[in-house]
């Protein structure tokens, strides 16, 4: 196998583990709505997007990715906050 080849078998084997924490993420999300919910409670809070954003970054290894990895976890609450509304509005 060529490198090329091997990066993609490791590419797969990642996003096959980033499938079932995506899932994971998306239960979690479940609750979270359903509290908010339950207390009235606004789907965005800009602090707490801030505060996880934060706290994340500071989890990278290696600093070239930061910039990457912060739009990663936007789009990612984005698609949170997308679902937690569609859960809102049953």
């Amino acid at each position: 196998m060529n490198k090329l080849e091997n990066a993609r078998i490791e590419i797969n084997k990642i996003d096959k583990e980033m499938a079932k924490l995506f899932e994971q993420r998306m239960k979690a999300v479940e609750d979270v709505i359903e509290y908010k919910i339950e207390n009235n409670m606004d789907i965005f809070d800009s602090s707490r997007e801030k505060e996880v954003i934060e706290k994340n970054t500071k989890l990278l290894e290696n600093d070239k990715y930061s910039k990457y990895y912060v739009e990663f976890i936007e789009n990612l609450m984005n698609i949170s906050k997308k679902y937690q509304k569609k859960i809102s509005e049953k």
